[in-house]
């Protein structure tokens, strides 16, 4: 990216956004409306990427790039798709109970790589089509059908057939085996899947199902700051994008006093003391270099190199500071962190771009980038965007600079239920 001293923080941070609210657009099929998981050639659709791209249009909107009745026009072919695709047990089918599967065809819909029917991926979904719902509400009959579609489309979801007859919550279904083995444990990006899930007035999750999740909690004194852990820094920003976490408290963050906001402010600040510390002597770790989480990396042998063993993991979930961790870092994790650490954030993300501008090819940020691995002269980079990176980006973007998204679920009936039942008090609510 060139010229970026001479740019001011909002011109730099405006410039980047808008680059990647354009993948959602570059990338999107014109006749269903769904989005590419990444820019690779034969991608499928992620519903979540989907979720993302919802809940960008109004910002677009908001900034100038997009209509409102081009945006209206893009929001109600992706519903109307959604609304008219096969649910059924099918293993081709589109999704199930309300739900759809992780991955999809771009041109057809129908599920593809035998993957699952996904919660957290159809959670990402709905808080995008509540989004939609919330923010078109003129009174013209495309607009009114938005709202519609919006309605019918989480009205559907049947959050309690997800729990299986348990207290707790399956994380997906497969046609071929039933309920995946595996639930949620430990606090992650899962948090709007319960709020979503609990708000439904048809099929909601039962009471207990939250309180069967915050036991599995994991509160710890990380580097002199007292925090809920979780690894990825991911998992601290993305029910985030939705829902304003500022000064509301459930039961366990009242008996922290703390709350999910300032919690991700201290995971921040961890990953910036860790990046300092560089107990693994990666290269380029400093406060201004960091972003360790979920992510395209390097998928090579393990090698030795100066003096140390290092290994490589290729895509996965990393995590600070129990790892795992190989030298790779997502380029986009720092400015996503504005809405937390304005200060941070910004200095981070000029420092990277000085130092190693080949991560942000035509204004978006890369997946991964690992200056360790030495496989070139800059190191290892991936290749092309991934759509969560970039959905992620533009709303976290706009809602430090905006609130946008935030006021717009602040509306929403549906969110403020979920959350009040539960526990959350306090605050807007």
């Amino acid at each position: 990216m060139d010229g970026v001293r001479l740019l001011s923080d909002e011109a730099l941070v405006t410039r980047l956004q808008r680059a990647a609210f354009s993948y959602l657009i570059d990338y999107a099929d014109e006749d269903t409306g769904l989005v590419a998981d990444t820019s690779r050639p034969g991608s499928p659709c992620s519903i979540a990427v989907v979720g993302f791209a919802l809940s960008c249009y109004p910002v677009a909107v908001r900034n100038g790039w997009m209509s409102r009745a081009e945006a209206a026009a893009r929001t109600l072919k992706v519903l109307r798709f959604f609304s008219l695709s096969t649910q059924s047990e099918a293993p081709d089918a589109t999704g199930y109970k309300g739900f759809y599967y992780h991955f999809l065809d771009m041109r057809t819909g129908k599920r593809v790589w035998q993957c699952e029917l996904s919660l957290v991926d159809s959670a990402l979904l709905m808080a995008g089509i509540l989004v939609a719902g919330g923010y078109f509400d003129g009174g013209n009959t495309e607009e009114s059908e938005i709202r519609d579609h919006a309605d019918a489309l989480y009205r559907r979801v049947d959050w309690h057939w997800a729990q299986n007859g348990t207290a707790g919550l399956s994380q997906g279904w497969k046609p071929e085996c039933g309920f995946l083995h595996y639930g949620w444990e430990g606090y992650n990006e899962a948090l709007i899947l319960y709020v979503l899930g609990f708000g439904s007035p048809t099929f909601p999750l039962t009471s207990e199902c939250y309180e069967t999740w915050s036991l599995t909690y994991q509160w710890e004194n990380l580097m002199d700051r007292n925090v809920l852990y979780s690894g990825p820094l991911f998992t601290h920003l993305f029910s985030h994008a939705w829902i304003d976490f500022r000064g509301i408290r459930d039961t366990f963050m009242r008996e922290k006093n703390s709350d999910y906001f300032e919690n991700t402010k201290r995971t921040i600040a961890i990953h910036r003391d860790y990046g300092e510390r560089n107990p693994y002597e990666f290269a380029g770790y400093c406060r201004d270099f960091w972003g360790v989480t979920a992510g395209d990396g390097p998928s090579v042998p393990a090698l030795r190199q100066s003096g140390r063993d290092r290994r490589f993991y290729g895509y996965m979930s990393r995590g600070v500071p129990y790892g795992p961790d190989d030298g790779t870092i997502s380029p986009w994790a720092m400015l996503a962190t504005l809405p937390f650490a304005p200060a941070a954030a910004l200095a981070g993300t000029r420092h990277l771009l000085e130092t190693y501008p080949q991560v942000c090819r035509e204004d978006r940020f890369s997946s991964g980038f690992n200056p360790t691995l030495r496989c070139g002269p800059e190191g290892w980079l991936s290749e092309g965007w991934y759509g969560l990176d970039q959905g992620l980006l533009a709303m976290t973007i706009e809602n430090h600079r905006t609130g946008l998204i935030w006021e717009i679920m602040r509306r929403c009936t549906y969110v403020r239920d979920g959350l009040a039942r539960a526990g959350f008090k306090g605050g807007w609510l």
